[in-house]
């Protein structure tokens, strides 16, 4: 969360001419609530649940630019689906960049309450192993402007 994926992946998805697909609006859309009050009634594993299905169901549809919840490294069926589907392309930042770009954590369940800083590093610690592994393109965007980071994005995909 804060690495810019709402944001970069429609520029990128413009300027591929492709759609454009964010996970976690399908399961706020197959929920009929905000992810932070399905979390809330029905549980993280509830959540991730619907998460891989969306995931699934993405894959398996036409070529798209998608944008996932930071969260999906978390099963491994996930990982195995964005694999075989396309390239996951890992948007990298440190704790204190993803803190100032989401700020108090408003509506995002893991920083529920006090030190969201503190949540984001053990968040980062816990999955950076598994961002890495899956990742095919890592893109470090501390520094990058969300233009900057697609015009990286776009320049790799135009060298195949």
């Amino acid at each position: 969360m804060g690495s810019g994926k709402s944001v970069v992946g429609p520029l990128v998805a413009y300027r591929l001419g492709m759609a454009f697909v964010d996970t976690d609006a399908i399961v706020v859309d197959q929920a009929g609530v905000p992810i932070d009050e399905l979390w809330e009634r029905d549980g993280e594993a509830a959540f991730r649940a619907q998460e891989v299905a969306a995931v699934a169901d993405v894959a398996a549809g036409p070529p798209a630019v998608v944008a996932t919840g930071g969260g999906v490294v978390v099963a491994t069926a996930n990982v195995a689906t964005m694999s075989a589907s396309g390239t996951v392309i890992w948007l990298r930042a440190t704790a204190e960049t993803l803190s100032r770009r989401v700020g108090d954590g408003g509506g995002r369940p893991l920083l529920a309450g006090d030190m969201p800083l503190d949540k984001l590093r053990s968040i980062l610690q816990e999955r950076s192993d598994a961002y890495e592994a899956a990742a095919g393109l890592i893109i470090d965007t501390d520094d990058l402007s969300a233009d900057e980071t697609a015009d990286r994005i776009e320049a790799w995909w135009n060298r195949f």
